[in-house]
């Protein structure tokens, strides 16, 4: 297989696995979690990351800058996954955010499984770009990266998750030197038109 899902940080899983064993499922606003009889399963651990666009439209030197923000987990219940759950770093260590579901869901799990049939190893983390509302799957060269480290580089590929924003295809693996250009452009403040009076 050619993808190399990183090991989440200890703290982060058992902070899921605590909040799926308490009153958090329930309470949850995942009506397909809160269906799910059997057991529930944290899996497919990916590092999410976010990239500031605005950063590269005066860029600094060097690639791209992203800071991790949280760890994903796909909540496997029976034979297909029906929530995802979110940890974040806080001052005290990794916790429990949240619990959701939607078509990132389906997206994400579409998008590994097409990663999975490339020839080219890959560690997969998640990059999100706020300011279009998109979220990737980051398709790393270096399997052996630090999951919690480092920046796209210009030949690793990013697969748009849908919805993916208009004009941007999703599931289609783009590099990161072609695509980061386009984002840059969509979100960089329209030219002052000049006055001719």
């Amino acid at each position: 297989m050619p993808l190399h899902v990183s090991q989440a940080p200890a703290p982060a899983l058992r902070s899921v696995l605590m909040a799926l064993g308490s009153t958090a499922v329930r309470e949850a606003h995942t009506p397909a979690l809160r269906s799910v009889q059997g057991p529930l399963s944290p899996e497919l651990p990916l590092p999410v990351h976010v990239l500031d666009v605005r950063d590269q439209i005066d860029p600094p030197a060097g690639a791209p800058r992203t800071r991790l923000t949280g760890w994903r987990f796909l909540i496997r219940g029976g034979d297909r996954p029906v929530a995802a759950a979110d940890t974040r770093l806080t001052p005290d260590g990794w916790s429990f955010s949240h619990f959701f579901e939607g078509p990132y869901l389906a997206s994400t799990e579409r998008a590994l499984r097409q990663a999975e049939t490339m020839t080219t190893p890959y560690q997969p983390r998640l990059l999100s770009v706020p300011e279009l509302y998109m979220l990737t799957l980051w398709l790393h060269a270096d399997p052996d990266a630090d999951p919690a480290a480092g920046s796209p580089a210009p030949t690793d590929l990013l697969v748009p998750l849908a919805p993916a924003p208009p004009g941007i295809a999703a599931h289609f693996p783009y590099r990161v030197a072609d695509l980061l250009p386009v984002l840059t452009l969509r979100v960089a403040p329209p030219p002052l038109l000049e006055s001719t009076a």
